[in-house]
């Protein structure tokens, strides 16, 4: 199973501040917005069959998840003393980046470049998925798009009720600065709609879409979501993440 390193398994803060540029802000992020030549390509949108998904209420038009690009987030020299990380370990730079980041409105997370030239592959073909988050006696289904080096997250609902100006939830964003040198990729990521998903959630959220992605078995399910809609049972989703059949 693919292991995280996350903010909130730290608790002890790094002394090593110097490593960081001047505080920033939240990285923000707006409404989805269509990429144009990505729109004009429809036939290469999500898989468009999805009559087995009567009970989500939810059906395909031409516009569907056509493409969409965030507002870019802080180059990482921005966030990290490029220099002075050099000097450091991959382990000692990963534990750093969590410290800093620790009780800042962020999520942040590494990954070995293995796993992230992995998901890269896979998310080339298979941008989209499903995942039903957990909430009190039900769930609400997120719709996700891989589309690195950002992952988006935003309700199903939402994305039915508002189409391409569905806002994203959540935002993750892959630095892959020290990929070669140091063997790791750096993530960071932040939750736009604190009234939507909280810490916790965002970062099961990160967690979940990567298994998906990474694990054998589970890449099965988004292979035939994005290339065989017709096969696809949601509730194998459910099953694969041990939850309840409503």
């Amino acid at each position: 199973m693919l292991r995280l390193s996350s903010r909130f398994i730290r608790t002890k803060v790094s002394p090593v501040k110097d490593l960081f540029t001047k505080t920033s802000s939240s990285c923000s992020f707006t409404a989805f917005t269509v990429n144009p030549t990505i729109q004009k390509q429809r036939e290469k949108a999500i898989p468009c069959d999805f009559l087995k998904w009567s009970s989500l209420g939810l059906y395909r038009t031409s516009r569907f998840a056509t493409g969409f690009t965030p507002l870019q987030p802080k180059p990482l020299d921005s966030i990290i003393d490029i220099e002075r990380a050099k000097d450091k370990s991959a382990e000692d730079l990963a534990t750093i980046w969590d410290d800093y980041h620790l009780g800042r409105g962020h999520i942040c997370a590494s990954l070995k470049t293995q796993l992230y030239r992995l998901l890269e592959h896979r998310s080339a073909d298979c941008r989209y998925f499903v995942i039903p988050l957990w909430k009190g006696s039900g769930y609400a289904t997120m719709f996700v798009q891989v589309q690195l080096p950002h992952i988006l997250v935003t309700g199903l609902e939402d994305y039915k009720a508002r189409g391409t100006q569905a806002a994203p939830y959540f935002t993750a964003s892959f630095y892959t600065d020290f990929a070669e040198s140091k063997d790791l990729v750096l993530i960071r990521g932040d939750i736009v709609f604190t009234s939507k998903l909280t810490d916790s959630e965002a970062e099961w959220l990160l967690e979940t879409i990567q298994s998906f992605y990474l694990n054998d078995v589970r890449f099965k399910l988004v292979e035939r979501f994005n290339k065989e809609a017709r096969n696809f049972e949601f509730k194998d989703v459910l099953r694969a993440l041990s939850m309840p059949l409503l």
